[in-house]
């Protein structure tokens, strides 16, 4: 049996989690899916408690009645598997649960498979890729994907970029495009699908098969030429990954 009183989240003792993953079993909402983030994965850090709380989450992955609500269980467990290296004096989390994970795992996949969206998919994309351990593609795919806009900066000069890909096309700027009409834009030059290798080979294959087309194409995007609009260095864009959202 868990000791919870033993735990933490983000705003101290874990004895309400118990109580709130009963909740969610029972009659879930946004509301207490809200309040499980906020506890378990406050802006991206986990705690004792959020590990502890993957067996709960497996089950309301297997076993809740509405697809949305085993999604929405998949998609935290893998934000707190992504955050593993947070805890690291307390193990090697990854293996103490590892039969959880391997579940988890399974229900992203087969939900990936009929993701309704691209929001969806992107989340779900980037939690098989947290599961399965891939550093950095794990925790940082989805943000741009989602909101259409990574941020970064310049390899060379170090300059903040905005990189577009989506509503407002694609190409680097420095400039908040958002808000001004005047900012200078560097064009993006996306990769050729037949020159993409290893983790962009895989996920634009996987998004093609998938019918996720608007995602396949950020993907060459993602994967492929970007110019820095103060001091034109060319740079890859999956290169900038650690230092994204």
């Amino acid at each position: 049996m868990t000791d919870w009183s033993q735990l933490s989240h983000a705003y101290g003792s874990a004895e309400d989690i118990p109580a709130l993953l009963d909740r969610i079993e029972a009659d879930p909402s946004d509301e207490y899916w809200s309040a499980l983030w906020s506890a378990l994965c406050h802006q991206g850090s986990v705690y004792s408690a959020s590990f502890a709380a993957l067996p709960r989450l497996t089950a309301v992955a297997t076993t809740a009645a509405e697809p949305k609500e085993q999604v929405n269980a998949v998609q935290l467990a893998a934000a707190i598997v992504a955050g593993a290296d947070q805890l690291n004096e307390v193990g090697d989390l990854r293996a103490e649960h590892a039969q959880d994970i391997a579940v988890l795992l399974r229900r992203a996949n087969e939900h990936l498979r009929t993701a309704p969206d691209r929001t969806d998919y992107a989340y779900l994309l980037e939690a098989v890729l947290a599961f399965e351990g891939v550093p950095v593609w794990g925790e940082e795919l989805a943000c741009g994907l989602v909101h259409e806009e990574y941020q970064t900066s310049c390899p060379r000069c170090g300059t903040d970029l905005f990189i577009a890909i989506g509503e407002y096309g694609y190409f680097s700027t420095s400039g908040d495009y958002a808000l001004q009409d005047d900012v200078e834009k560097a064009p993006l030059l996306p990769a050729d699908p037949g020159d993409l290798h290893g983790i962009g080979l895989r996920l634009h294959t996987l998004a093609l098969g998938d019918g996720q087309g608007d995602v396949a194409t950020a993907l060459t995007y993602l994967f492929g030429g970007a110019r820095c609009t103060d001091c034109g260095a060319d740079f890859v864009v999956a290169d900038r990954m650690g230092e994204f959202c």
